[in-house]
């Protein structure tokens, strides 16, 4: 049976797997279907976040039906326990930084590769000043 991080891995390189075709793609047609080709991807990175997101929701009513029928108290919707979301965040915007790099990079060289980790940046830290500095428990 395989583990749960055997899986991510497994997906991982299918992932590389996908931009490498693509980027191969890219060099034997030409620039004329790189839009086609970087839509293809997306969709496929898009489809990926998705399933994961779906999996965690699941898995959050799971628990949250557990603890009701246990006789506690359900979570409200905004109420967040543990670094889920930030945890989320900062790891989803490392695995879109890879293959986004990739594309910005062959695109516009460094100047994209800038313009690229400059917006993966400025998405993580508009959250965190939106969301204000965590604290700890006995601040």
């Amino acid at each position: 049976m395989m583990s749960g991080s055997d899986r991510d891995h497994e997906r991982d390189a299918e992932l590389r797997a996908d931009l490498d075709a693509a980027l191969q793609t890219r060099k034997e047609l030409g620039p004329a279907y790189e839009a086609e080709l970087v839509d293809g991807f997306l969709e496929k990175v898009e489809r990926r976040v998705d399933t994961a997101v779906d999996k965690r929701v699941r898995r959050q009513l799971a628990e949250q039906q557990m603890v009701v029928a246990r006789g506690g108290r359900a979570r409200a919707p905004g109420e967040v326990r543990g670094p889920g979301t930030e945890f989320i965040l900062a790891s989803m915007s490392l695995v879109l930084a890879i293959p986004l790099s990739a594309i910005a990079a062959n695109l516009a060289d460094l100047e994209g590769l800038l313009a690229c980790w400059a917006g993966i940046v400025a998405v993580n830290a508009c959250y965190v000043l939106r969301r204000g500095i965590p604290r700890g428990e006995g601040d």
